[in-house]
């Protein structure tokens, strides 16, 4: 099944989408983060939605396409002093749905991520990739995104 982009519906996440999300991030083999539909485990994803949700400088998005989520992305924003008092855009948790990959969906989501950016006058957009999604990196890559940094991570659970 082909889609076209005009045919994808890029919004901020809804309360009603967490389960669509949390199985696809569930299904993510790659990701390592622990996720799952274990309904055990849906609290901790409310919660964290609720946080979200709240929050001024993040915003949940989702990908849809006739009427089913289909992709996934978060966006926080921040300001340092560096840059002289800049704003930098992060883009987290990209995910397409397995069976939609490849379709342009991730693109169509980067490229809206990017486009609220400049609407707001943000001066970087940056992201993080696990090392081992090398695919990952070439379309990022591909998009105009330069790899610049080494990032360093501490688990403390």
């Amino acid at each position: 099944m082909a889609v076209e982009l005009s045919d994808i519906l890029i919004r901020q996440a809804q309360g009603d989408d967490l389960p669509a999300l949390v199985a696809m991030f569930a299904a993510d083999a790659l990701g390592g983060h622990g996720d799952t539909s274990d309904a055990e485990a849906f609290a901790d994803y409310a919660k964290a939605f609720a946080v979200i949700e709240a929050s001024l400088n993040q915003t949940l998005y989702v990908a849809e396409c006739g009427g089913e989520v289909v992709g996934t992305f978060q966006t926080m924003l921040t300001t340092s002093l560096t840059g002289r008092g800049s704003s930098t855009m992060i883009i987290e948790a990209v995910q397409t749905r397995a069976d939609m990959r490849g379709q342009g969906i991730g693109t169509g989501m980067i490229e809206f991520a990017i486009s609220e950016a400049k609407g707001r006058g943000v001066r970087l957009v940056q992201l993080t990739s696990n090392a081992i999604r090398k695919d990952a990196h070439r379309f990022y890559e591909r998009l105009g995104f330069k790899p610049s940094h080494l990032g360093f991570k501490m688990a403390l659970k």
